[in-house]
């Protein structure tokens, strides 16, 4: 029996996986159900190619499914689950920038006098 890979090294191929701006946006494109592939085209702006090769990292991972209907080959998500992530980044994602616009509020509401302070400390 071959070497198990811990689960937190899988987790992180896993996010590498999604790591790429085209794959994540197809995944946001499929949470509603499948997509045809120029219908992908249309709504992604990027050569023909480069999201064919997109779309074989997604489908290799199983994360994505190819259904072909005639000459019509579309894209859908392997399971739910993938939706349920992308909309848990979105909550964290929206979480850290509200977090990041109060803290700037607060500089902002500090006024120019705090970069003497800052200047005073960074001596």
């Amino acid at each position: 029996m071959g070497m198990q890979v811990p689960l937190y090294q899988a987790k992180a191929e896993f996010f590498r996986m999604l790591g790429h701006p085209v794959r994540i946006r197809v995944l946001e494109l499929l949470q509603n159900g499948p997509v045809p592939v120029r219908d992908l085209l249309a709504a992604i702006d990027v050569e023909a190619s480069n999201l064919s090769q997109q779309l074989a990292v997604l489908r290799r991972s199983g994360i994505v499914v190819s259904i072909r209907d005639g000459a019509t080959v579309s894209y859908a998500l392997a399971g739910g689950d993938v939706a349920d992530l992308l909309r848990a980044a979105r909550r964290i994602l929206t979480e850290l920038l509200t977090g990041q616009s109060e803290l700037l509020a607060e500089l902002k509401q500090l006024g120019p006098q705090s970069d003497r302070a800052d200047k005073v400390i960074g001596r």
